[in-house]
């Protein structure tokens, strides 16, 4: 596989997890996918599908697999890192150079990129109905703007700020919420927009 230089720049910024990024490219690169970046951090495809990525966290350095359900995961080294919500992608982390172990690493792209040839993806379950929590949904009723405003937003967008208001303990502090997020709501902004690249 051809190298990209863009990657090599995202390895050099992370001098901390240099040894254990350099570790896990040259694997990657010794398989069948392709390198590339994709949201500023190194992603390797086949046939333009997403595969693995490869990024380093102040406390480790990660391949994700994009399809990481399907892994059979014999060492029993992989996460789903947000528990509830992803459904397909799976996360294996390092901590240091020593736990890279190359055969294994290996064993798992090879499989990684055999389901991607064969087509397999996890069926995902469809989203939850959105619930709407009362003091959100008395103010749409009461504000036909906001009402169109909150249902021209994406279904996930919708739940962001459903949960955000849901999530406080306190009555006060579920009014303040709904409050701060009227004017993202108008704009048609997600509550999570802002930490999103464009």
């Amino acid at each position: 596989m051809e190298s990209d230089k863009r990657v090599e720049a995202y390895i050099d910024r992370h001098q901390d997890k240099k040894e254990m990024l350099l570790m896990l490219r040259d694997l990657l690169l010794d398989s069948e996918l392709q390198e590339t970046i994709k949201w500023g951090i190194p992603c390797y495809t086949w046939d333009g599908k997403n595969v693995i990525g490869m990024a380093a966290f102040k406390a480790y350095a990660a391949l994700w697999f994009y399809q990481g359900a399907l892994l059979t995961d014999k060492h029993n080294v992989l996460i789903n890192a947000q528990e509830g919500k992803t459904q397909a992608l799976r996360q294996w982390r390092f901590t240091s150079s020593a736990e890279v172990d190359s055969q294994t690493v290996k064993v798992y792209i090879q499989e990684a990129v055999k389901h991607q040839k064969e087509g397999k993806v996890v069926n995902l379950r469809k989203p939850k109905v959105i619930a709407v929590p009362p003091i959100l949904k008395s103010k749409l009723n009461d504000d036909q703007t906001l009402a169109k405003a909150f249902h021209a937003l994406s279904a996930a967008k919708q739940r962001e700020y459903s949960e955000y208001i849901m999530q406080a303990k306190r009555e006060n502090t579920r009014i303040k919420r709904l409050e701060k997020v009227i004017p993202m709501i108008l704009e048609g902004r997600g509550l999570n927009d802002r930490y999103k690249k464009v």
